[in-house]
């Protein structure tokens, strides 16, 4: 069924095949797969009376399971709670760095990227204004990155290319004819290291037409680096990008589930509106027949009357296939298949990491391109943008500079917040680690941090021993007033 709907769906063939690809999947997420079908569910004839086929129907009932298990995966990978923190050197650069990352708002940004990112691929552009950082996700279906051949994780220039009726340039500034408002125009832009070059768009009927660099829009940056982070969604695929969330198993089930609960839907009104059939001959005064208690049908001693209804063991039926279609789905894209109606006490981190484990596999293999990748990419093109601009936070204050050449890393929390038996058994592990001398108390704490929102670990060591002096000493006053 997935085949026969691309038919459907619009393709300029003067874009590759990983557009439209990459399009589709994106009506997939969006819930608009089934917006080029003609006629709605309900309309089994055309004006014409001629008999809709299913396949030209749009389903009245749209899961968007796919769009489901993009959105858990991604709030298990980058919800609050969940989003890593980054660890540098010096605790007044990473204080630093840290107010960035929230005044950028790196979480919404990631968030945003690994939702729409889950197509194959997205692209976030980095961007300093007035000397502030700022963060933008675009879409990759009309982006084109070059990569580097001697260093393949490096962008030599991603360019984006893309049509646009005239109308709209001449909306955004661009003087355009009366009689080419509705022509289709080229718009073209392109990042390397240096420049966002722009060039000014040209008529899609002028083949052999060469671009030409729109220099009053072209913005030279001059970072020494392209501005892009191009993420690759889950390992696999190929150089441009990675493998769905959703693949087109998932997919092709999750337009059946569609159909069938559809198909359900409109056998149960059907069920509570049953058809009259009346057997000639028969009479009961003039008219159409009208349905109900206060009207009786009089039929003579050959005629017959009874309504024909449909029981509900066919809606039944239908459920329970569905059922089986949503575990198969789930299980194909990895999604959580736990059922909050089984669960009838609260479980601890760890079971629900276990109940979860297929969604947890998920976002583990999304923190390796988001995460391990993405983040780390963005902290670096900060610490080198800091080496060239005096950046600054929105309320003035100087940022500081940061050192690119050194190694910046993630902290990642645990899946699932740990219950009061959790930290219990935690903080004795721990303690006795520390007595032992097999771990330090600095270490202890970090490991503790995220479960008690705690954001430096080493002023925290530092608030704890000096508590712990206090009580030593108040311990040693009150051991000498005794004796």
């Amino acid at each position: 069924m997935l085949k026969t709907l691309q038919k459907s769906l619009p393709q300029d063939k003067d874009f590759p095949e990983r557009t439209f690809r990459v399009q589709m999947l994106q009506r997939v997420l969006n819930g608009t797969l089934y917006d080029e079908l003609p006629h709605a569910f309900h309309e089994e004839k055309t004006d014409a009376d001629e008999y809709v086929p299913l396949r030209d129907r749009r389903p009245c009932v749209k899961t968007n399971l796919c769009r489901t298990v993009v959105d858990d995966s991604v709030a298990l990978l980058f919800a609050e709670g969940h989003f890593p923190s980054v660890e540098i050197e010096g605790a007044d650069r990473k204080a630093a760095l840290a107010k960035l990352l929230k005044e950028i708002r790196l979480n919404e940004v990631m968030i945003n990227a690994a939702t729409r990112g889950s197509v194959g691929s997205v692209a976030v552009q980095f961007k300093v204004l007035q000397k502030r950082v700022f963060l933008d996700v675009l879409d990759t279906d009309y982006l084109t990155p070059k990569w580097n051949p001697e260093a393949p994780d490096t962008l030599l220039s991603v360019t984006e290319k893309y049509k646009v009726k005239g109308s709209a340039l001449a909306e955004q500034g661009y003087t355009i004819k009366t009689d080419e408002l509705g022509a289709s125009f080229w718009f073209q832009r392109v990042w390397d290291e240096n420049a966002e070059t722009w060039f000014t768009p040209w008529k899609v009927a002028d083949e052999n037409q060469t671009p030409v660099v729109d220099n009053g829009k072209t913005v030279k940056h001059e970072l020494g680096f392209v501005p892009i982070v191009w993420i690759r969604n889950l390992p696999g695929g190929d150089a441009v990008d990675g493998l769905p969330t959703f693949p087109n198993e998932a997919i092709e089930t999750q337009i059946e589930i569609d159909y069938q609960l559809s198909q359900a839907g409109r056998g149960l009104k059907y069920t509570s509106d049953p058809t009259l059939l009346i057997k000639e001959p028969a009479f009961g005064g003039e008219g159409p027949t009208v349905k109900g208690a206060a009207n009786a049908i009089k039929v003579s001693e050959n005629g017959d009357a009874k309504l024909l209804e449909i029981n509900g063991t066919g809606a039944a039926a239908v459920l329970e296939y569905v059922k089986h279609l949503r575990e198969i789905a789930l299980e194909t894209m990895h999604g959580n298949r736990t059922s909050p109606e089984k669960m009838a006490t609260a479980q601890s981190g760890r079971a629900m990491e276990m109940m979860q484990m297929g969604l947890v596999w998920l976002a583990d293999r999304l923190r390796i391109s988001y995460g391990e990748y993405a983040i780390l990419e963005i902290v670096s093109m900060i610490a080198k943008a800091s080496k060239k601009f005096k950046l600054t936070f929105k309320n003035g204050e100087k940022v500081g500079d940061f050192d690119p050449a050194k190694d910046a890393s993630l902290r990642w929390p645990a899946w699932h917040a740990p219950t009061v038996s959790d930290l219990q058994t935690m903080a004795n592990t721990l303690r006795t680690l520390c007595d032992a001398g097999l771990m330090s108390r600095e270490t202890a704490i970090k490991v503790l941090a995220d479960a008690y929102d705690i954001e430096d670990a080493a002023a925290e060591k530092a608030l704890a021993d000096a508590d712990m002096a206090e009580r030593n000493a108040d311990a040693q006053k009150k051991v000498a007033i005794n004796e």
